[in-house]
């Protein structure tokens, strides 16, 4: 299995080489994964455990489980991880910029008047973007059920989390469900042996963890301050996104409230032009995250245009980086314990519940209204696990199937 690790030194031209591969491979996933941060994992699964095999199944549901744990954006997230297990630092960095600059692009140019492509929520191709992430989910949840839920047990236990998602349909009830997997894998899963595998993993060295770790708190803590004493509307900005991505559980919809306090009550932006903004974020592919984008570019006092969706898309994702860089390594040590490898193996499982709760709402919900969307999600189901098609090409049949 191919590996790299922060620390350990490699030819500048293999490192470059890796970045670049990170970043291309992103993009074209920034550009293709519609549907939402639950069909993202949907793709990366099958970019990077299925076709490219950056790390196998265990560790990329191992990755899955902490992201989930973690406040920001969750699959934004997971492709910082896999680029730092891919090419260190940089290539953390690369995944970011190659998964959203797509979607952050669009939105800043929308946010500019440049509308092309007239009211994006009302769109014909967007229902079969739509209609193709209940296949990708799908995909995703049949993939993972397999591997990580092959006895009764698992599988029992993973319908319990699908129906307690179901029931709390809240992070509280995700979060529940994967607290009552471990607890369950913990008592009743037979111990499996300890795991040693470095290379599954990002390597990040302990001071560097601490180093993260402390500076999040510390901005957390402090930006409110600098940003009261200063008065200055960039200190503001920096302030209310970072803050906004570092307490927000549950994914991109979580974090409309808390993007709407600190924008739409000062008056830095209107309240229709805030909603027409969230309705074109959720037509475009990539992170819901890259709304910031968009708030930065319509903003009324200075900081905005370009310069504002820079500041307001690096702030709302700093957290975001500091909390998998600072985390992973505890993550790892915790993992390698036999009691902990038990309670993963029942979180693991809880997650494929999480998703298949999911796949129900809100992928379904929103995407399938008749019998010809019902066979058209089957046909892209078929392309995908049985004919064995990309997830990019499977998206484009499926936006021109119904345009």
């Amino acid at each position: 299995m191919p590996e790299y690790s922060i620390g350990v030194e490699g030819g500048r031209a293999g490192i470059f080489q890796r970045v670049c591969s990170v970043f291309l491979v992103f993009l074209r996933l920034g550009l293709t994964s519609f549907g939402g941060p639950v069909a993202h994992l949907g793709y990366f699964r099958e970019e990077f455990v299925r076709r490219r095999m950056w790390l196998d199944e265990a560790a990329y549901a191992d990755i899955v489980a902490l992201c989930q744990f973690l406040p920001g954006p969750a699959s934004s997230q997971v492709g910082i991880c896999i680029g730092l297990q891919r090419a260190g630092l940089a290539g953390s960095l690369a995944a970011w910029l190659g998964f959203t600059l797509p979607s952050a692009l669009v939105l800043w140019a929308f946010a500019c008047g440049i509308d092309a492509l007239g009211d994006l929520r009302q769109a014909t191709w967007l229902h079969g973007l739509k209609i193709v992430a209940v296949s990708v989910v799908a995909q995703a949840v049949w993939g993972m059920a397999r591997s990580l839920c092959p006895d009764r047990l698992r599988i029992s236990l993973a319908v319990g989390a699908a129906l307690l998602s179901l029931i709390a349909p809240t992070v509280i009830g995700q979060i529940g469900a994967m607290v009552l997997g471990g607890a369950v894998g913990l008592m009743g899963l037979p111990r499996p042996p300890a795991r040693d595998d470095g290379s599954a993993l990002p390597k990040v060295p302990p001071a560097l963890a601490c180093s993260a770790l402390i500076l999040f708190v510390a901005l957390l803590a402090l930006l409110p301050v600098v940003a009261a004493g200063t008065g200055s509307q960039t200190w503001r900005l920096i302030d209310g996104f970072f803050r906004s991505g570092s307490l927000v559980f549950g994914g991109g919809h979580v974090v409309l409230p808390l993007l709407r306090a600190e924008v739409v009550q000062p008056g830095w932006i209107e309240g229709d032009v805030f909603l027409a903004g969230y309705g074109a974020a959720q037509a475009v592919p990539g992170p819901l995250f890259t709304f910031a984008a968009y708030l930065g570019a319509a903003m009324k006092p200075a900081p905005h245009g370009w310069l504002g969706s820079v500041i307001c898309l690096g702030a709302i994702f700093l957290p975001s980086f500091l909390l998998v860089i600072g985390v992973l390594p505890f993550w790892d040590r915790l993992r390698r314990k036999v009691w902990a490898r038990a309670a993963l193996q029942g979180v693991n499982a809880a997650v494929v519940g999480v998703l298949l709760a999911a796949l129900y709402s809100p992928v379904w919900t929103s995407a399938i209204f008749a019998p010809a969307d019902f066979g058209l999600a089957l046909v892209a189901f078929l392309l995908l696990v049985f004919w064995r098609l990309p997830p990019w090409l499977v998206v484009i049949m499926g936006a021109l199937a119904t345009a």
